[in-house]
């Protein structure tokens, strides 16, 4: 593949990630024909509501839809946690001018919804972007000179490269990695509750996470404070398989014997429940061939408990379109590129995460030491700790390449 050749690209999954993906590859410096394949029948996110640390405003600015997103918003005061068992507060942090010193971007809570059509809006201005929808992959063939995929409809496509943003059930990393999804045995529930039916001793302007034995609690306002996000996690009895259902509030309620009324207030507001039962995969050290590579849940799918995929998935689309431009549009050498630059610290949000989902739910003697560990914790402190995490920006996210270090 010549270098001055500006490949054509087919992108698997209309989701964030995969929207974010064409906008990085479309934009004025790239240039490249982008074809979006979305097995729904129309663009759109399911959900509710997600957090979005600096890192991810820190991406969304590189691809040119931070203001649409911070229009939609809300900006939280702290981040807290408190002890499901005893309501005590385990630890609070500020999120506040200091905080947006440090990491130069906010702390913020949004509806999926929202933040997928503000990335969305962009991509449609595009005249280089060209969407496929009801269009569900069935076969991928990857040849010398190109990238063939065919769908449920018995259409087919082609292009010079194809990158799979399709979710941790990823047909396309079924044909480049092989592996098996990690099924979690944790369960969530998530739902929106109208502002007026939320209590008014838990109408906090933040993140929220009450931490009990086996199960958690996350709730935060949403949409200029007239909606709640609340998220519930519990391990299962059962053998699960990954999967979205409805849920049921009875099912909720035999998980959380034992939590302070003040959380299992809660339980009893959603009128109607979505129920994910979870997974991720274990971090792997190689997602590309040379003319197919992944993206966000399809490379790196992670537990939800630092509130990281939709972030990492943004950061992967930026660090994608600055690879192929360092790369002068070889694509082979701009995908060894993006996942040089992105597997060990995708691997550490994985590894961390999972860990996370530990301290969130021990008991006995290890919840008493994960309170110790949080409380009295100074906002410095818990700064210093994720800057790693939220400190990511566009300007850096590259690995150094052999001619950059000769």
């Amino acid at each position: 593949m010549e270098a001055t050749h500006k490949p054509s690209v087919l992108i698997v999954g209309g989701g964030i990630g995969g929207m974010a993906a064409a906008l990085s590859l479309s934009l004025s410096r790239l240039g490249l024909a982008v074809t979006v394949l979305e097995q729904a029948s129309t663009l759109g996110e399911i959900g509710a509501g997600i957090q979005l640390a600096p890192n991810a405003f820190a991406a969304l600015d590189a691809l040119g839809v931070g203001e649409r997103t911070r229009a939609k918003a809300v900006f939280t005061e702290r981040l807290v946690m408190m002890d499901a068992v005893d309501a005590a507060k385990v630890g609070t942090f500020v999120v506040d001018a200091a905080f947006r010193e440090r990491f130069a971007n906010p702390y913020a809570v949004i509806h999926r919804a929202d933040i997928h059509g503000a990335i969305l809006d962009a991509v449609r201005t595009s005249p280089l972007i060209t969407f496929v929808t009801s269009s569900q992959v069935t076969d991928v063939v990857e040849d010398d000179t190109g990238v063939t995929v065919r769908d449920g409809a018995g259409r087919s496509f082609r292009a010079d490269v194809l990158i799979g943003c399709d979710g941790v059930k990823s047909v396309i990393r079924e044909r480049i990695v092989g592996d098996a999804v990690r099924v979690s045995g944790h369960v969530v529930y998530r739902a929106v509750v109208p502002a007026a039916d939320m209590p008014a001793d838990l109408r906090w302007n933040a993140p929220v996470v009450w931490a009990g034995p086996n199960c958690h609690l996350v709730h935060y306002p949403l949409r200029n404070g007239e909606q709640y996000n609340l998220v519930v996690t519990f391990h299962s009895r059962d053998q699960e398989e990954w999967n979205v259902t409805d849920g049921s509030k009875e099912e909720v309620l035999s998980y959380f014997d034992g939590i302070h009324a003040q959380p299992r207030q809660l339980l009893h507001k959603p009128t109607s429940w979505k129920r994910w039962s979870t997974a991720d995969r274990d971090p792997v050290a190689n997602w590309s061939t040379r003319r197919m590579t992944l993206l966000g849940d399809a490379a790196h799918p992670m537990l939800q408990y630092l509130a990281q995929g939709a972030c990492m998935a943004l950061e992967d689309a930026v660090t994608l379109g600055e690879a192929v431009r360092a790369c002068d549009f070889d694509m082979a050498a701009a995908f060894a590129l993006y996942q040089r630059s992105r597997i060990a610290r995708t691997a550490r949000v994985v590894l961390s995460a999972r860990e996370m989902g530990r301290l969130y739910h021990a008991k006995g003697v290890e919840r008493l030491v994960r309170n110790d560990l949080w409380r009295g914790r100074s906002n410095a402190q818990f700064y210093d700790a994720l800057a790693w995490l939220y400190g990511w920006t566009a300007q850096t996210c590259l690995a150094t390449t052999e001619k950059d270090a000769a």
